[in-house]
């Protein structure tokens, strides 16, 4: 259920600056958003995994703060990419 590495690389290329880039706010958030997709299905399968839940709810929150951190530093690049990823304001 994990990210495959091949997926990881086209992530880290798509929002990060080089293909090394893993660390920058834009790159954290699309793993997040990868990761939180995985886990929504998860829990659309098996209702009753709480751990499933509340490991979801820690990855929402940290996406969340790392979205707020992007849209005070930089507003026009936090609106691109939660276009990108689809996410709501």
């Amino acid at each position: 259920m994990a990210l495959s590495k091949t997926e990881k690389t086209e992530l880290v290329k798509k929002f990060g600056k080089d293909e090394k880039d893993t660390g920058s706010v834009q790159v954290q958030v699309a793993l997040l958003t990868n990761r939180i997709k995985q886990l929504t299905a998860h829990l659309k399968a098996n209702d009753k995994d709480h751990a499933a839940r509340r490991s979801l709810l820690i990855l929402v929150g940290h996406r969340k703060s790392l979205l707020r951190y992007l849209d005070e530093r930089d507003h026009e690049a936090y609106l691109k990419l939660i276009g990108e990823l689809g996410l709501r304001k």
